[in-house]
């Protein structure tokens, strides 16, 4: 739809952006990118892949906040490829902090917490990790691939 008004003796004409959909739904602005995302998965623990505690707890993914302020993490997840998923129960990550989550079992503190898994979560030939938030929206996403398994992390 074209509209026009006159300004004195000059006439200038508006585009109405929202009469076109394509139009409308392509000025709305990127979505902003989260504060905490997936910052390392260390996917392949030193050794043989026996199943011990220490073993399990040395596969991890670290999340880092990248803000100046604490982020309320409590129901927030963490999910493989084949669906195994954590979820945090109330936790708040400090500004600027980091939290690895082992797969493993051990007590939580504020920069460890642990799934409490007895088997390994993380493919050492490849995998993606996904955050999700409180509302289920993603956060954040790291995708690795190892097919010959030489290397044991990946920086997001």
């Amino acid at each position: 739809m074209r509209k026009s008004l006159a300004l004195g003796a000059i006439s200038v004409g508006i585009v109405t952006l929202m009469s076109s959909p394509a139009l409308a739904s392509s000025s709305h602005p990127a979505t902003p990118r989260s504060a905490v995302r997936i910052h390392e998965i260390f996917y392949n623990s030193p050794g043989s892949d026996r199943g011990s505690n220490a073993s399990l707890n040395a596969e991890w993914v670290d999340l880092h906040n990248h803000s100046g302020h604490a982020v309320k993490l409590t129901h927030w997840t963490l999910r493989d490829t084949a669906g195994h998923v954590y979820t945090f129960g109330t936790y708040r990550l400090k500004a600027h902090g980091d939290v690895k989550i082992h797969t493993g079992s051990g007590r939580n503190t504020r920069t460890n917490r642990y799934w409490g898994h007895s088997w390994y979560i993380w493919n050492n030939n490849g995998d993606k990790a996904t955050l999700k938030n409180a509302s289920s929206v993603v956060r954040s996403r790291c995708s690795y691939s190892d097919p010959r398994e030489i290397r044991a992390s990946k920086i997001c």
